[in-house]
């Protein structure tokens, strides 16, 4: 049995001239001998719609009966399109998260999944020639509804694709697939035909909306090759895969950013053992993620702690610190929310240097100072002031010729 899963953001399902052109690729796919697995997301915007009818009746509303209100957005979604499917002669049926059934933890709003049910789905595909399976839900192992967090159903996606052993995950979005950088910001941005697991988790990382981060992971871990690609395109789009001796040779794949970014630092703390576990514990604690972290050389028992966190995050970090100052000794507590982060990403940084030097040199030339700095394998990160964001990328995507031909690694 040959399987493909494809995957359909809300974008793409917005209506019934959409949703004929989804059943046009669905109709393309069968002829050429595939069973189907198409996962659903919600109609654009109806997500954010009953999360506001949401916040109409409960300042603060339960997370578990907020997974039951907005799981209905796909369940439309996959009724519908299995009508169309139907009407055009497919035999096809719809699937909820708890009907296959998707198991998941119980971390409402973002659980994780444990446990496909693959023999239930290879079964269905015997009697069906499409699967409409509503994306980025599940189920407990209580019976209740649960979400994966935003950008979910590609999680979903990729998680079938994992369990079905199918030949290639689609992911179908409004793009033509991964690009070297934000185009919306550099209009000599280029399209990449292939991108490895590495690449795309650092992208995603940095707040690229291409695909959860999750999925990619999920991909990198069962190998299972992913094309993102448009709906409203012929292009082949980008083949996330494993990477490759080409891949290796291409020293820098793209520039990738992140706005969302809020700068902390806690002044004059006691230089002791267990400050920083006392500081970050509480954080982590509350759920907030810590980015980049610089502590400064001691000086006469104190120091400066400085890191960043999402912007979204500030109050609730500010409320900690605050009960936290008398027992880390703090003087003052600052913040600073008109920063990002740049970042220069390449799987060919794994084995040739030059890459760090030649990002510093290039923000110095367009004297953009950097206020932090953060490394990984394959990507350089420098936290800069937000105003000089656009000229940040364009001069980097620039000077490491990404706009045609990419540099090669000597």
């Amino acid at each position: 049995m040959r399987i493909m899963v494809q995957k359909y953001g809300g974008t793409s399902v917005k209506g019934l001239e959409r949703m004929r052109l989804v059943l046009s690729r669905a109709q393309k796919a069968h002829a050429a001998g595939y069973k189907l697995v198409v996962a659903l997301s919600a109609m654009s915007g109806e997500t954010n719609r009953l999360l506001d009818l949401a916040r109409e009746f409960s300042p603060s509303p339960d997370p578990a009966e907020l997974d039951v209100l907005v799981t209905t957005g796909e369940q439309v979604s996959v009724a519908l399109f299995a009508m169309l499917c139907k009407d055009a002669g497919l035999r096809a049926r719809s699937l909820l998260g708890f009907q296959i059934p998707i198991t998941t933890n119980s971390n409402f709003t973002r659980a994780r999944i444990m446990e496909i049910d693959t023999p239930r789905l290879l079964g269905l595909l015997e009697d069906y020639d499409v699967l409409v399976v509503a994306g980025f839900q599940g189920v407990d192992c209580l019976g209740r509804p649960t979400t994966l967090g935003r950008g979910g159903s590609d999680t979903t996606g990729v998680a079938l694709a994992a369990a079905l052993d199918a030949e290639v995950c689609e992911i179908y979005t409004d793009v033509n697939g991964v690009y070297t950088t934000d185009p919306n910001l550099c209009s000599t941005a280029r399209k990449l035909d292939r991108i490895s697991y590495d690449e795309m988790l650092e992208f995603s990382s940095m707040g690229a909306k291409v695909l959860q981060i999750r999925s990619v992971e999920l991909a990198k871990k069962f190998n299972v090759p992913v094309r993102v690609r448009s709906t409203f395109t012929d292009d082949p789009g980008t083949l996330v895969t494993s990477e490759d001796t080409e891949m290796e040779d291409v020293l820098v794949s793209g520039i990738a950013y992140d706005k969302d970014q809020c700068r902390i630092t806690v002044r004059n703390v006691i230089d002791r053992p267990g400050v920083a576990a006392a500081i970050f514990s509480p954080i982590a604690e509350a759920g907030i993620l810590v980015d980049m972290i610089i502590q400064n050389t001691g000086r006469e028992g104190r120091t400066d702690m400085t890191f960043t966190i999402s912007r979204s995050n500030l109050d609730k970090t500010m409320d900690i610190l605050g009960r936290l100052k008398p027992e880390i000794g703090a003087a003052e507590i600052q913040h600073d929310t008109n920063v990002c982060k740049v970042s220069v990403i390449g799987v060919g940084m794994r084995s040739h240097s030059g890459v760090a030097s030649m990002m510093f040199t290039i923000l110095k030339k367009e004297n953009i100072n950097i206020l932090m700095i953060a490394t990984s394998e394959i990507k350089i990160t420098c936290l800069i002031e937000e105003k000089y964001l656009e000229l940040a990328v364009r001069t980097l995507h620039d000077a490491f010729g990404l706009s045609q031909a990419p540099i090669k690694a000597c």
